[in-house]
């Protein structure tokens, strides 16, 4: 066997470990662990430090990590919610947000912010969904009509963002025609796979056996759903199309074939959130942190600082502005908590800045400052949205 170092997988386990702890001792410092951790791999990667660089062992955790995150975040994505009228108004607050997000794209590239419009304007257009729904926990507007609001759009746009990613830029060197052929044959492959599945797991000596299984060291239904994952991440990869999409569309799947809540375990979305957010999508941030190329952002001075809160007002533009449709139904207060935690935006910016760097989409320097726009959208704009929503909660009293 070929000696491997293990020592930069040392270095960004302890990173993962004492990120949270450091969060957990200190409850007044109120920031997303992920943000920390992305900032923390700047610090140990060359772009500062230098202590470690992202090997091959490194890469290979990252990739199942971001893989891992956009499982999860398929698996959000609740369909029986994405009905009617719901539906109907996060699809038009996501064409809506599309048209922004062009405008602005190409506006970028006259003052020569960016060189991709058509890639911004989908980097742009997605929401962190695993970010904003424990925000509406915490606000007690899981569900409420702000809630679901906010969640229905949010699910729309990270489907639709993932979508067009790898429609428009997957691997292959296929036109767009070919490339939507491939898609609807992996749709279509996709559909049979979750039927298939939906009537095997309903077989009585199979859930007999699941049961038997599920708590014991095989912990099969853990198992059963990594190969799902792998498996569309393989079917995608070998379509041509991006991984990502096969990872989300696992996620979206197997959300599916659990819809009547038989086939899983209580705790099954608990063991999964131990396996990713314990061990692997920690690595995916991490290793993003020490990619950033910050030197390019930093090392230019003011000049190229500048595209960074251009970005993120991108952000709230093309987000955020869609939900003023919201505000019959929920109040000025509401429609404006609504377009802050809409323009919330990192996991997606993260996994779309590598593809952009790797296809030639992106300057390393453009994905960077699009990564810290990301960054800052998280420190910012769910903490305004929960103070307005407690403040609508809890209006102050004439004195």
């Amino acid at each position: 066997m070929p000696e491997i170092s293990l020592i930069g997988i040392l270095i960004v386990a302890a990173v993962a470990f004492l990120v949270p702890l450091g969060l957990g001792l200190s409850p007044s410092i109120r920031v997303p662990s992920v943000v920390l951790e992305i900032l923390a791999g700047v610090v140990i990667g060359p772009a500062v430090l230098g202590l470690v660089e992202v090997d091959l062992p490194l890469e290979v955790l990252a990739l199942i990590g971001l893989a891992f995150l956009l499982f999860l975040a398929g698996s959000e994505i609740d369909l029986e919610r994405l009905r009617g009228g719901r539906l109907r108004g996060a699809a038009t607050g996501f064409a809506l947000s599309l048209a922004l997000a062009l405008s602005v794209a190409f506006t970028l590239r006259a003052a020569g912010l960016i060189e991709a419009p058509l890639f911004v304007t989908i980097m742009l257009s997605a929401t962190a969904l695993g970010i904003v729904v424990p925000v509406l926990a915490d606000a007690e507007e899981l569900e409420s009509t702000l809630g679901q609001q906010v969640i229905a759009a949010a699910s729309i746009a990270d489907f639709a963002a993932v979508i067009l990613l790898s429609l428009f830029f997957s691997g292959g060197s296929g036109s767009v025609g070919s490339t939507l052929l491939l898609l609807g044959g992996f749709v279509l492959l996709v559909g049979a796979v979750g039927v298939a599945l939906a009537g095997i797991g309903r077989l009585g000596p199979l859930q007999s056996a699941l049961r038997r299984l599920q708590d014991s060291s095989a912990q099969i239904r853990v198992r059963g759903a990594f190969l799902l994952l792998v498996g569309f991440a393989v079917l995608a990869q070998l379509l041509g199309l991006e991984v990502i999409l096969g990872a989300f569309i696992a996620g979206a799947v197997l959300r599916l074939i659990n819809r009547d809540g038989a086939m899983t375990h209580p705790q099954f979305r608990a063991k999964l959130e131990a396996v990713g957010f314990g061990v692997f999508i920690p690595f995916f941030f991490v290793t993003s942190g020490m990619e950033l190329d910050l030197r390019a952002v930093f090392g230019g001075g003011a000049a190229s600082l500048a595209p960074v809160p251009v970005f993120l007002l991108a952000l709230l533009l093309v987000r955020g502005l869609p939900a003023a449709f919201y505000r019959s139904s929920v109040g000025s207060r509401g429609a404006l908590a609504a377009g802050l935690l809409q323009a919330t935006s990192l996991p997606f910016l993260v996994a779309a800045a590598d593809i952009g760097v790797e296809l030639g989409e992106l300057r390393p320097a453009t994905g960077a400052a699009l990564v810290l726009a990301g960054l800052l959208s998280v420190l910012l704009f769910p903490l305004i949205a929960l103070t307005l929503l407690r403040r609508a909660k809890n209006p102050a009293k004439p004195e």
